[in-house]
Formats: C-alpha cells, structure tokens, sequence
C-alpha cells in the first residue's frame, strides 16, 4: 500500500540531498575560481600566459595556459569597457568569444525567484521535520498537544501495585467498569463523573493511581503536566487544550491525566489583570469539559495537593466533581506498602514489616520506597545479599535524622550535656501516662544536625488527641532542657527544635483545638495547604493575637514545671540512665525500661 507519510519523507530527503550537493558545487566552483585585478589581467595577455578569454557585460572570465599535469585554476576580473582589449586579444592570439545573456523573462525569473523559494521550503520542512521527531512536540508546533501518550498496557501499573489506598481504589473502580462495559452504563441513561480529582499530600500515589486506572482498564492514557499547557506564547496554552480534547475523542476510550492541576487551575478570583495566559487556558479547558460528549467513554484524571486553591468553577458538578481522597496511609496500609516495595528487592524471610510500619507513622508512600531503597544499599555496603531487619531500621534512622556524623568529635562535657539532655526527653516519657514508648535513646551525631535523639514509637496509629495528651508531648518536648536545668543549673543551645515544636503545639491549642479556658471554642487561626505544610493562617485582631501569646506561655511554663519537677524527684534514676548511655552511645527502649523497672519508679506512680 502506497504510504503518504513514507513518501513525503522520501521526497525531503532526496532534495535535501539535492541541496547539499548544489550547496557543495558551488563551494567547490568557487574554490576553482579566483579574482584578479584588471592590470594583472592585461600583465598576463601581454605576458602570454593566457589561453582563452570569455567576455560578458560584467566579467572576464580568463582560463590561463597551464603546463602538462597541472589542474587548470580559473580566473576572472571585471569588465571595464576598455576599447583597446580586442587589438590586445588578437595580438596576444588569446581566443575569445562573447557570452550571449538569455534574455528569456520567465526563465529567469524561475531561476532566480521560484527555485530559491522552492528549495529554501523544502530545506527548513526536512530540517525542522527532523526536530519535531527528535522532539516529540515539534519546533514549530506550539498549539499541538504535548501530552505523553501510552497506548494500551504500557503504563506497565495495575492495582495490584498499588497499596494502603483502598478506598481511593474502590472510587476508580467504578471508572475502570465504565470504560471496560460503557453500554452497560448508558444503556440505564446513567453518566459517569467526567472528571475525578485525586487530592493528597506528595508522596501518596496520586499519578500511580491514574496510571493503574489506565493499566486496569487497558486503554489509551494522555499523561500531561498542568505547567505544559502554559507557554510563554498567548493563546497557545487553550490551543493545547482543544487539541489534547480532539485526539482524545479520537482515541476514545481513553483516559486524560492532568498532573498538578493547579498550575492552571488557579482561582480567578482577585486576579486584576483578567486576560492572562493561564486564565485564558483555564477558561478553555472549562469550556472543553462542558462541551464534552458525557456518553463518550472518555475519563479526564487529575491531581494536585491544593485543592483548596482551585477555582470553584473546576469543582463544580458536570466537570471534577468526584473528589478522590489519597491520604496517608495508616498501620495496615504502611505494610502492605512496604509488601509491595520488597517485591522488587532480596530479603531475609524473618523480615517483620509490622514493626517497620509501627517504627514509620505517618509516612507516605514516596518514603517508605525510599526506605527500602536506602536499606538495599545498606545491605550491599556490609556485603549482603539480602535485606535484614537491622538496615531497614537504619534507613529510617537516615531518612529521619540522617547519616551518623563519625568525623564529629564531641568534648566530654558536651557529651554529659546531650546525655542528659536526651535521658530528660525518655525519663519524662517513661514517666508520664498515655505517652508513646521509648525505642531507642543515642548520643550519636547525625549529619542532619542531631547530637543525639530520643525516638518514640506509638503502639497503633492514632487520629484523636486529649488535652491531656497534648500537654504531656509538650513536657516531654522540654524535658531535654529541664534535665539541664536539674543537673548543671545551666541551659545550652541544643533544645532549640523542642522549644519551636512544644510551642507550635501549645499554640494550635490555643487557636484551632480550643484548649484554651480564656478563649473557650473560638477559632483563632486556620490552617491553609492542608496537604502541605499547613502552616496557619491567623484570624483575629492584633490585641487579640498578644493574648494568644500569653496563653501559650502559660501553657509552656506548666508543662516545663512538671518536667522540672518529674526529673527533681527522680534525679537519681536519671544520673544512673545517663551514665548508661556514655558507656554505650545507644541504649534500645527495653533496656531503659529495664532500669526505669528495677528502679521501683513505675510501682511508687501506680500507688
């Protein structure tokens, strides 16, 4: 069969090559060739060292009398009209002849107007033709969708790669049944949500989910970023977007995947210019949506992690209006991750992933991978061929505070400090009820800044917080300092991060959990990119706001006291437990909670 796209690739090439081999004959004629003065000219016919002369209106063209062997080197000057140049011919006996102009108006204007046209079109579609195909989206192609396209089965995902996001699964499911059976659907008069939003922190598997939608439902899948669609060029980021609609209608079913949708589906509101370029993309891809077949079997995914940020109309019922919650994942979920991860790595079968799990709450799924990874090049650093229980601990060490620091050498008194100051955070957490279990206290440097730690492990994942609770996290936060305090009567720089992470959290008691007695239930700050950072965003009068700061105080200055006053009664027990842990650098949390018991501590609190 005769092959339009074979055949205009053919024809690129064959001129091509036709124009680089007139390009090089003319280079080469012209290294023939040279150009002399006129009075070297009339020097070599007198010197009768010329062979032939060719005369036009403009030029000599001289052909010099060469000896036997040697290449004949053209030479030619311009013709200045002398009346004397025939006689001096004639004499010299050079041959000469006159060259006769085609004064045909239609030759020459083929030759010198079309041809050039011709040959320079043809020359930049072959060189930019070789562009597009180097650069997927072409050169010159600025309005044409750039979307990465897998055809069937080549996202390479399923849902059985991805793990401790059930219910998000089972919200897609429905989508995977619509593209498989749409007759099924329409044949009820039933429509499918056109678009469905994944929502989540970074990390939880949102553009895995759309790719194991689309590995699931073996169809077509137009994967593409939200900043793609905004160029430096007006109009172009709306012309990508009818475009993307057009071949999906083509490719239907398929599934459309918008990543970071926020990058174009910004609120408009308070935008003052009102014309830009990814407000006129937004607007298109509005209208796009809406003026989409919602019979057709075409599924648009997208994802981003501020929704809140979103203009309303994107949200609104016809357009996104099933919103997939991909959270991070609890107990369970955290294990089946890690199962699923391991898959791809040699492992020790008395691998515990319930004690990984246990040792890594709120972890998302980018990290948990990333755990298995550092503990693979664990295992191959010490010369193993499989992963043990030993690396995956170490890696969340790493990941948590990083490297240990074995180049820092502390001086032995700043070693009793941080002793001290980290058996003051374990004590107090011994000590107090309904607090997380002591895993693990170290003195160790670590490259992330850490002199020492003291790491808490919960027993299950929780999602409530008591009063109680909070004010107990936030003693065990200052027992570090209090423990210098009670020992050297002196305080150091390292309780930085427990001063800045007990006050965030005596503050959001005070302004969103309303713990507070002065200010009862009243929210005072709400907290903006949920699935971010969730820093606060303050919601009251600067008179207001100096209250708050007192309120937090006091909370502070109760918790440090009962710290003070936990490790004053226990002082003892606490010089015992750091002396310990110089010997050692380490101590685990059962050999703590060894000494914590034969102290008869826990007996005298329980009484």
């Amino acid at each position: 069969m005769f092959d339009n796209k074979k055949f205009k690739y053919t024809a690129y090439y064959a001129v091509g090559a036709a124009i680089v081999l007139m390009i090089l004959n003319f280079v080469l004629v012209d290294m023939k060739t040279q150009s002399i003065k006129y009075n070297e000219f009339l020097q070599m016919v007198n010197e009768k060292r010329v062979e032939e002369v060719q005369i036009s209106r403009d030029r000599l063209i001289i052909i010099p009398k060469t000896e036997e062997g040697q290449k004949k080197k053209i030479m030619y000057t311009g013709n200045v009209g002398d009346p004397q140049l025939i006689e001096n011919l004639k004499t010299a006996g050079v041959t000469f002849n006159s060259v006769v102009p085609d004064n045909n108006p239609f030759k020459n204007f083929f030759i010198n107007w079309v041809l050039p046209i011709i040959m320079f079109t043809f020359l930049g579609r072959l060189i930019f033709g070789r562009l597009d195909k180097k650069l997927g989206s072409g050169v010159m192609s600025f309005g044409k969708n750039t979307a990465k396209l897998y055809a069937e089965n080549e996202t390479g995902k399923t849902f059985a790669d991805v793990a401790g996001q059930d219910e998000a699964k089972e919200s897609l499911v429905e989508i995977v049944d619509f593209l498989h059976q749409p007759q099924k659907y329409t044949e009820i008069g039933a429509k499918l949500p056109k678009g469905a939003l994944l929502v989540g922190p970074p990390g939880t598997g949102k553009t895995l989910l759309a790719k194991a939608v689309a590995g699931e439902a073996k169809v077509p899948f137009f994967s593409m970023s939200g900043s793609e669609f905004v160029e430096m060029f007006v109009g172009m980021g709306a012309a990508r977007v009818r475009d993307l609609f057009k071949q999906a209608a083509e490719k239907a079913p398929c599934i459309i995947f918008i990543d970071e949708i926020d990058a174009i589906g910004k609120s408009r509101e308070g935008n003052i210019s009102g014309n830009d370029e990814r407000e006129q993309t937004l607007n298109q891809l509005l209208a796009e949506m809406d003026g989409f077949d919602s019979t057709k079997p075409v599924v648009i995914l997208a994802a981003t992690n501020r929704p809140e940020i979103l203009d309303k109309a994107l949200l609104r019922p016809g357009r996104f209006d099933r919103r997939v919650i991909v959270d991070r994942p609890d107990l369970k979920g955290r294990e089946a991750i890690l199962k699923v991860h391991l898959k791809a790595v040699k492992y020790s079968e008395d691998l515990n992933t319930e004690a990984i799990a246990k040792a890594t709450p709120g972890a998302v799924g980018a990290d948990l991978a990333n755990m298995v990874n550092e503990a693979a090049l664990r295992a191959v650093k010490h010369s193993r061929k499989e992963i043990i229980q030993e690396d995956l601990e170490e890696a969340i060490e790493v990941i948590i505070a990083g490297k240990e620091k074995k180049d820092r050498i502390m001086s032995d008194k700043e070693k009793k400090t941080v002793a001290f100051h980290e058996v003051g955070h374990a004590l107090v957490a011994a000590l107090l009820k309904g607090t997380d279990p002591v895993h693990k206290i170290t003195i160790v440097p670590r490259t992330m800044g850490a002199l020492g730690y003291t790491m808490q492990l919960p027993e299950e994942d929780k999602y409530l917080s008591t009063k109680e609770e909070l004010l107990n996290q936030i003693s065990i936060l200052l027992g570090g300092r209090a423990a210098e305090e009670v020992e050297f009567d002196s305080i150091s720089t390292g309780a930085s991060n427990d001063i800045e992470r007990a006050t965030q959290t005596a503050r959001s008691m005070v302004t969103m959990y309303g713990m507070s007695d002065r200010f009862d239930m009243m929210g005072l700050e709400s907290p903006s990119n949920r699935y971010l950072d969730g820093r606060p965003v303050q919601n009251c009068s600067a008179e207001t706001s100096a209250i708050i700061d007192e309120e937090t105080l006091n909370i502070i200055k109760e918790a440090h006291q009962k710290a003070k006053d936990i490790l004053k009664n226990n002082r003892e027990l606490m010089t015992n437990i750091a002396e310990r842990l110089l010997e050692k650098e380490t101590i685990m949390g059962d050999e703590f909670m060894e000494i914590v018991k034969e102290s008869g501590v826990l007996e005298s609190l329980d009484k």
